[in-house]
Parts: structure tokens; C-alpha cells; sequence
């Protein structure tokens, strides 16, 4: 917390969705968020139509809603009428082949037109959908369809051989599968493509009461199966207003979301908040490239950016010229989820684009933005920022009767958040008993540990499992991975606890250096002197390890309980969000 602020022009507040942050939290109310919305007769929504038809039905229709960039870069663009009757046609089929309101639809794509469609017809048609990532293999598949119920699938030829045709005896429940590519299919199976080619382009989008189920979202425990989250229509609210608020979304512009949708950002920030807010949204179907991703942000103007701490640091490790070759002079607003974002990357881009990253904090269990660095206010890197306007947060702490939120300004406790918000989770699909174990006194417990300062800003310290107990001393590995990271020689980093008879745990350091840096002792040695200077002795690391790799999510977030595992010779528990490792 000892970087420089990054202060905002008066003319830069001025010009965003909320240049006035206390008198927006003094008058906000989500009935009002509601009224935003178009909503159904006797207070029944649905995510879709808001998304889609409601433009429509303004005289949005011919406008660009979808701006799909195939692998080998060729575009195509989708208008909200585009989308509507696509949709639609999905819709249709669903309701042609049995589909009963509530029956879950997975899709099993990478980031292709047919996903973005399916889900959103899917949501017209009453059913709940449930994106799998395209990097699983069978097994965390063959666990989330059982979890779910799956009766319908929806995926490409490809992907079906090499991951779900196995499994078929194993789904008794999946009754269709969908290829978006399907052609000649094999028995019991369908060509969506020539399904969607007879169906009717008209549809009844299903009203659906604020609390019937919409989306299903899986997120991975340290032990044990992964949780199914459950989010509802009314969520929709949530994600409308803070893509506004948080993201400083406006209908005019170009908004590129780097998410896949098999993460719930790809969902929330990827399809919903977008589309009900009337953008131009980018989708790219290639994995990260850095000029690639340079030459997007160009080519399309984009607006609004809002991408990963993985990405930005693999953006920095490839140096500060790049940028400077690509015209970007229409990128106004830059935001980061995923994981706590290093102040070094903020201070980054303050100085490459001319303005910082805002980083913000949500779950898959709250749905959408909770606190965030938005974009009137000034920026303290490292720091999550403020609560949204709706949002009650507190830093409590855990007693044998309960929980007390912490009085003083910069104590460590359980960041926590007062329910009520349209986007919270209703539920771990099957597993009452683990989700009343999130909630205490009227608070919603998140497993991360926080602190808040005396100007009201949050600091994310770590999960409740991976803070450090050194000599008495609580160790926040992120402070630790911030101060690394600031060192020239450092790309990325990952901190754990080590047991330690004598002090109970010492801090371990795993280090991924930047190009034309090489592992040596002399290096190792320079940076435990770094941290030393930056951090103090009893905070800093007493070990650090190379890797050419840290094991990370498909969202880019280390698993730093993976590399505790490793190191202890502990069970590594659920690992098929996994995407990269350090081996």
C-alpha cells in the first residue's frame, strides 16, 4: 500500500457512468435497478429478452450486437435481430425435442457463435444453462453433467469423439446431443445446424419468476467434487446495473471481453452485461497471442477491455513497445478480474496505455461485481477497491457464537458481504448443508481475507486456507507475490506456506522469470534480498523456487494450494479447472 496514487481528472470523472460514488450509494436502490429493465407482467423476467429482444423492439435490431473473429481472423457480425432470431430457432428446437422448463442444456465449445446463441436460447426457453470448458477432459465433464442432470448437450463433432462419446453409458440422463457441426451424425445423435435450418425464427420468450433458476456455473473446492453454483433470472439485474457502474458500459461502445464463457465472467461479463446494455461485443475465437490481442484492440476501437492478471502479465513480460505500434487512442476503460491484480501491472498500464487497470472482486457465488475500482475514482494499486452502490461490505471476524465485524481500519478478517443482491448464489446444486455454511448473522462469508483502510478502499490479503502463520505474524501471500513481482527478473509468482518446526510456517516463493533471465543462485539470492528490503525479514521469503510454469485455472488463477500439495506431498483434490502446470 505504499505505491502512489493514481488520481482522476475532474474532466475524467466527469465524463463516466458515476462521476459521483457517495450520492450513488446514498440513492440507489435495486428497485430502481429493476426499472431499468423491461420485465414481464406480474414482476417475471427473463435474462434473454432483456439481453436481445428488448433492443429489438426499441429499433435496435440492425445494430452490431456480436462481432465474431474466427482462428484464422476472418470477422462476422451478428445484430441483436441477428441474435433474436437465432435465439429463437434454438429455442424452438429445445421445445421440438421434449425440453421442459428447468431441464439443464450444457454446451461443451470453444468460443464460437453457436455457444453464445444456445445460451441464450436456452434462457428463452425456460431451461438453465451450464458452460463447460472445451479444455475438459471426460472426467470433470462426466462430474458435471451428473451433478446437473444434463439432458441435453450441445458441442461439435470433435469434441464429442475425443470426450463424451465414452461416457454415454455413464449419462442415462443426457437424452440429445446437439453438433454444431453435425452433417451425417450416428444414431442418437442430432445436426443442430439442420435443426436450426427448419425452425420457426419466432418465439414466446418463457417469463420466468425472478427466482426460477437460469444458470449453473461449477466452481472447484480444495477437496472433494466441484460445487454447483445456481444463479437465477433476477441475477440479470445485478449484471445490467454493474456492468454500468463497473465497467463504465455505455451503448455506443466496442466492449472486448477476454473471458471463455466456461468461467462465469465469460457468462455475466462475456454475454449478459454487454447485450442488455446494448454494446458491440468482441469475440475472439484464438487463444492468448500478444500481437494478436494488439492488433483487436485496434482494428475493432475497442471501448471497454476487460481481461485477466494472467494475460496483463504475460502482456508485460512481452514488453512495453508493442503497444506503442497499434493506434489504441479509442481504449478508454481497462478492467481486471480473476484473481487480486499486482500493483506493479497497474502502475504498468497507467504508464503504457495512459491509464491504469481497474481491478475489481466477485466469485462464481455472488454473480457478478461486488467491489471495484471504478472508474471516477482514484486508483491505489493493489487495492480492490470500493463496494458498488447496492453492496454492504465488512471485514468480520469468526467467534465461537458467531461473527463481529472488525472495528479498526487495516485488521485482518473474512471479507464478507450482507446478502440480498439480485446475483447471489441460491444455492450449491444438491449440497444444502455446505451452502448455509456460507452464511452467519446475516453476512455472506467468501473464504477470502481482507482488509479495509481508513478511506474505505479493500486489500485482499489470501484465502482463508493459503494465509501464512509465521512467528506469530499473519502473511498475506499476495503482498508477498506484489513485492516479487516489482523485481525486473520476475513474471510471475506463486507463495505457500512450508511447516517449520521452530516459527510454524516460513514463506516459499515459486518464481517464473522473464525472458533472457536464467535460474541461478545469484539471482535467487537477489531476490530474497529484494523482498527483504521491500517487505521486512519476517514477512519475506526464506526460499524461492524456480519454474518455467505455475499451475494455473482456465481463468489464469494460480492454484496456490496446488503448488502446497506438491510441495507436501499432499492429495492435489479437484484439478480439472487446471490449464497449465508447472512441471
Amino acid at each position: 500500500m505504499t505505491h502512489d496514487i493514481i488520481h482522476k481528472t475532474l474532466e475524467e470523472v466527469r465524463q463516466t457512468n458515476m462521476p459521483d460514488y457517495l450520492n450513488e450509494v446514498a440513492d440507489f436502490s435495486w428497485n430502481n435497478a429493476r426499472a431499468l429493465l423491461d420485465g414481464f407482467p406480474g414482476g417475471k423476467l427473463n435474462i434473454a429478452y432483456e439481453a436481445i429482444d428488448r433492443h429489438v423492439n426499441s429499433g435496435k435490431g440492425d445494430k452490431v450486437a456480436l462481432r465474431w473473429i474466427a482462428k484464422d481472423g476472418q470477422r462476422t457480425d451478428f445484430t441483436y435481430r441477428d441474435l433474436e432470431q437465432k435465439s429463437n430457432q434454438f429455442a424452438n428446437v429445445l421445445k421440438t425435442l421434449g425440453a421442459e422448463t428447468g431441464d439443464t442444456v450444457y454446451s461443451l465449445l470453444g468460443r464460437v457463435p453457436e455457444l453464445y446463441i444456445a445460451a441464450l436460447g436456452t434462457l428463452k426457453a425456460g431451461c438453465v444453462f451450464c458452460p463447460l470448458f472445451s479444455a475438459f477432459g471426460p472426467e470433470p465433464i462426466k462430474v458435471r453433467m451428473e451433478i446437473g442432470k444434463a439432458k441435453f448437450l450441445i458441442t461439435s463433432r470433435k469434441l464429442y469423439k475425443r470426450k463424451v462419446e465414452g461416457l454415454r453409458d455413464e449419462l442415462p440422463k443426457l437424452e440429445e446431443i446437439l453438433l454444431v457441426d453435425g452433417g451425417e451424425v450416428d444414431t442418437g445423435l442430432r445436426d443442430l445446424d439442420g435443426l436450426m435450418k427448419s425452425a420457426s425464427p419466432n418465439f414466446a420468450v418463457e417469463p420466468m419468476a425472478q427466482e426460477d433458476k437460469a444458470l449453473l456455473h461449477f466452481t472447484s473446492g480444495t477437496t472433494g467434487k466441484p460445487k454447483g453454483v445456481v444463479h437465477v433470472h433476477e441475477a440479470v439485474v445485478a449484471h445490467h446495473v454493474t456492468g454500468q457502474i463497473a465497467l463504465d458500459l455505455r451503448p455506443d461502445d466496442i466492449y472486448w471481453c477476454t473471458a471463455d464463457p466456461g468461467w462465469v465472467t465469460g457468462t455475466s461479463y462475456g454475454i449478459i452485461a454487454p447485450l442488455t446494455n446494448g454494446v458491440t461485443m468482441i469475440v475472439d475465437e484464438a487463444e492468448f497471442d500478444t500481437n494478436r490481442w494488439y492488433q483487436t484492440l485496434a482494428e475493432e476501437h475497442v471501448n471497454v477491455w476487460y481481461t485477466a492478471p494472467t494475460a496483463i502479465r504475460m502482456l508485460m513480460k512481452a514488453g512495453s513497445e508493442l503497444p506503442k505500434a497499434h493506434n489504441l487512442s479509442e481504449l478508454r476503460f481497462m478492467a481486471s478480474v480473476g484473481e487480486p491484480l499486482n500493483p506493479e501491472a497497474v502502475i504498468w498500464g497507467n504508464e503504457v496505455f495512459g491509464m491504469p487497470f481497474h481491478d475489481n472482486w466477485w466469485q462464481t457465488e455472488t454473480g457478478g461485481i461486488m467491489i471495484a475500482n471504478y472508474a471516477s475514482m482514484d486508483i491505489k494499486p493493489g487495492s480492490m477497491g470500493k463496494p458498488l452502490p447496492g453492496i454492504t461490505a465488512g471485514i468480520v471476524e469468526k467467534f465461537k457464537d458467531g461473527v463481529r465485524e472488525a472495528a479498526k481500519p487495516l485488521a485482518i478478517g473474512e471479507l464478507a458481504l450482507k446478502p440480498g443482491w439480485p446475483s447471489m448464489m441460491r444455492a450449491y446444486l444438491n449440497e444444502d448443508e455446505r451452502y448455509k455454511k456460507c452464511f452467519s448473522d446475516d453476512w455472506y462469508l467468501s473464504g477470502d481475507l481482507a482488509m479495509r483502510d481508513s478511506d474505505g478502499y479493500f486489500w485482499f490479503v489470501g484465502r482463508s486456507d493459503d494465509v501464512i502463520k509465521s512467528a506469530g505474524h499473519l502473511i498475506g501471500p499476495f503482498e508477498v507475490e506484489s513485492a516479487l513481482m516489482e523485481h525486473e527478473a520476475v513474471a510471475e509468482v506463486g507463495v505457500i506456506g512450508v511447516p517449520d518446526e521452530t516459527v510454524g510456517q516460513i514463506v516459499k516463493a515459486f518464481v517464473v522469470l522473464k525472458l533472457n533471465y536464467q535460474p541461478d543462485e545469484e539471482l535467487r539470492l537477489d531476490l530474497i534480498g529484494h523482498a527483504r528490503k521491500q517487505l521486512g525479514p519476517a514477512v519475506a521469503p526464506k526460499d524461492i523456487a524456480f519454474r518455467k510454469n505455475l499451475p494455473k485455472t482456465r481463468s489464469g488463477k494460480i492454484m496456490r494450494r496446488l503448488l502446497k500439495a506438491r510441495e507436501l506431498g499432499l492429495p492435489e483434490g479437484d484439478i480439472s479447472t487446471l490449464e497449465s502446470d508447472e512441471q
